[in-house]
């Protein structure tokens, strides 16, 4: 495990360079005669793409941010959290291969807040952790490959990826894993993915929030009691 650090380290690193220009752009086509480079080139007042923007979203027309594709470098996760992020299907990924990589001394891992808040069992958690390192090692060691040792890593094991996605995408993946009733550690991964694009975009911020948020009620068949639910 990476020494005093529990959390997903996200950067972004790769972006359209005009993005609310090319959203608007799209938005503004359906509507309009005009060649899209002309609509493209002639605008420039922020208030009036943002209103265009919001009005064309607001209305489910969603295709229409499908053209903005983001990218983000992923470290410090869970192999139960990339279990979880790769189940959204419109995203593109490329993960650090057990396969590939072989393990060499004891594997980085994350370790719950509930455990590592508890003394003992983190110490337990720690132990075990240490035993099928020494069990993944006597594999290799053996001349077992990695790709049949590392039936033995757990969920815990720490991995790497980059991970790509469109903005329709991205807005979806934040209403869902944004909820207070997902799991934490996919909660705190898309939260530091929205908080990375939405310091270069900034108008992106009311989009990538939880559902309830842009709903105005829950939807859930659980409740935090954040929002009314809906009847």
């Amino acid at each position: 495990m990476t020494e005093n650090n529990n959390k997903p380290v996200v950067n972004l690193i790769s972006k359209p360079e005009n993005m609310l220009k090319t959203v608007y752009t799209a938005c503004r086509t359906c509507y309009s005669a005009d060649y899209p480079i002309n609509i493209y080139n002639s605008t420039d007042d922020e208030e009036k793409m943002l209103k265009l923007i919001e009005r064309v979203i607001s209305s489910g027309h969603y295709s229409t941010i499908e053209h903005i594709q983001v990218s983000f470098a992923i470290s410090n996760v869970s192999r139960a959290c990339t279990h979880q992020l790769v189940r959204h299907r419109h995203m593109s990924f490329s993960q650090k291969s057990q396969r590939y990589v072989k393990e060499k001394g004891q594997f980085d891992y994350i370790i719950p807040p509930t455990i590592e808040r508890n003394p003992e069992l983190k110490s337990k958690y720690e132990d075990f952790m240490k035993e099928i390192s020494k069990m993944y090692c006597e594999f290799t060691d053996a001349g077992i490959p990695a790709e049949d040792a590392r039936f033995v890593l757990p969920n815990a094991a720490a991995s790497s990826m980059v991970a790509s996605l469109n903005l329709r995408e991205l807005i979806h993946l934040a209403n869902l894993r944004l909820c207070t009733r997902a799991q934490y550690e996919i909660r705190t991964l898309v939260g530091m993915m929205c908080k990375e694009l939405v310091k270069e975009e900034p108008w992106l911020a009311k989009y990538l929030v939880p559902k309830c948020e842009r709903l105005g009620y829950c939807d859930e068949d659980k409740s935090c009691g954040r929002m009314p639910v809906k009847q």
